[in-house]
């Protein structure tokens, strides 16, 4: 499908996106018969994901000086984040990618993870997933300190925290219908014709409406990403990690993604954090970032105080970001 076809579905409005935000220019329609579940399914999520922020905080025992001294915000949070790193180390054998690592996101913000290849960025997220294991620190997810959980366990946190990956990691052999629909059968609460007219308003959110019967390798790689975010939605977790979600897609498809990131993240009490290279796009979502180099987090702030940074490495990764190349 061309990109121009796919842009013109994510830019029509519909009258439960009303244009308050810059992001909701790209806000897509939803047809009428599908638009009562599937708004019922997303205020459904949004409640919960407000209740549980909140009750995280709450069961949290982040403490907001530990490791975090540089982060002018830091002293001023009175209840714990939804997600937390503190003191975080990780290698592979001789090879340290994580030394003491720190950083948090609150619950309904955006944290975003910002760094040369190579330095840990997915690696946290692989962590944070339990797909890996911290050789050290703790690492607290809705207020639970995950590091000795079992995989039952972490099977339960799962189902609160979901991962967008670059490739999107959809089922091949089965349609974009039936990838998306994959969490709503699982949880068995819903009739299958609920199901499918969830699927079907879920794809038009994301912007690649009437692609049930498609396959993954019918689509472009920013098509494949937003089926990801829509199958991730029909999970109705409480955040949302994304590992570099413009990677190998062209400026418009990144520029509609994070819109799409935003505005859900708005609308959703989302949690989120993106890894990314691409500091346009950080700026785009980032409530605040942590900048990894050399295996430490070498910034965790606003990405004001980033920019007001005098370290060189930070400023060359500013300077190298604005650097246009002559024609």
């Amino acid at each position: 499908m061309p990109v121009a076809y796919w842009a013109r579905g994510m830019a029509r409005m519909g009258d439960d996106f009303e244009p308050k935000h810059p992001e909701d220019a790209t806000a897509p329609e939803l047809t009428p018969d599908v638009a009562p579940q599937v708004k019922e399914f997303m205020a459904e999520t949004a409640e919960a994901n407000e209740a549980e922020g909140a009750a995280a905080a709450e069961e949290s025992h982040f403490a907001a000086g530990g490791g975090l001294e540089a982060a002018s915000f830091a002293a001023g949070v009175e209840t714990g984040p939804y997600i937390s790193f503190e003191n975080v180390c990780k290698s592979f054998g001789s090879l340290v990618v994580l030394e003491d690592v720190s950083f948090f996101v609150n619950s309904g913000e955006t944290l975003c993870i910002l760094g040369r290849s190579g330095v840990g960025k997915s690696v946290s997220l692989q962590i944070l997933m339990g797909f890996l294991k911290a050789d050290s620190g703790t690492v607290c997810v809705a207020g639970q300190d995950i590091a000795g959980m079992s995989e039952r366990e972490m099977q339960e946190v799962r189902k609160k925290v979901t991962m967008v990956f670059q490739n999107g990691a959809l089922f091949d052999s089965i349609t974009v219908g039936e990838n998306v629909a994959f969490p709503l059968r699982e949880h068995g609460n819903m009739q299958e014709d609920q199901i499918l007219k969830v699927v079907e308003g879920l794809l038009e959110m994301v912007g690649v409406a009437g692609m049930e019967n498609m396959l993954p390798s019918d689509l472009s790689t920013g098509m494949k990403r937003s089926v990801a975010i829509a199958r991730a939605l029909a999970a109705q977790p409480a955040a949302v990690l994304y590992d570099e979600p413009t990677t190998m897609v062209d400026p418009l498809m990144g520029h509609l993604l994070g819109d799409l990131i935003q505005r859900l993240k708005r609308q959703l009490h989302l949690t989120s954090i993106v890894v990314t290279h691409d500091m346009r796009f950080a700026q785009k979502l980032a409530d605040r970032v942590v900048f990894l180099h050399e295996g430490k987090a070498l910034f965790f702030g606003t990405m004001e105080e980033m920019r007001r940074s005098e370290d060189p490495v930070l400023r060359e990764f500013f300077e190298l970001d604005e650097l246009v190349l002559p024609v």
